[in-house]
């Protein structure tokens, strides 16, 4: 694979759940997404096979960190300026309090929440 420039102008918006976009770039072992999400978002608990760091660059949400009946379930309440580091396989969901915009990274490349969610 070869170097790749891009700019978040020339990335495809989509719409795969009420009250978010993404913006989404690939590389071989790793994704690069843009999300922006308002008010009422969710995203429904999920895991998936990559690990992610997730930067909020703005706005407020909530983390559902956690199985269901696990005792390790949670809460976090994450601002602006924070970042979240959620290893493979890790349990987790969001609901938007003020309107958001994240940087997420995940590897390996594979598919986020919100694309098993969009197919519900």
């Amino acid at each position: 694979m070869d170097a790749h420039h891009t700019s978040w102008d020339d990335v495809p918006v989509e719409h795969l759940i009420p009250l978010l976009t993404r913006q989404a770039v690939r590389g071989e072992k790793m994704l690069v997404a843009k999300v922006k999400l308002h008010v009422g978002c969710h995203v429904n608990l999920h895991h998936h096979e990559s690990e992610q760091t997730s930067v909020l660059i703005s706005g407020v949400v909530k983390w559902t960190l956690g199985a269901e009946e696990s005792p390790e379930r949670r809460e976090l309440l994450m601002k602006a300026g924070e970042v979240l580091v959620l290893p493979s396989n890790f349990p987790h969901g969001v609901d938007v309090i003020e309107d958001a915009e994240f940087i997420d990274i995940l590897s390996p490349v594979g598919p986020m929440g919100v694309d098993s969610q969009s197919k519900a």
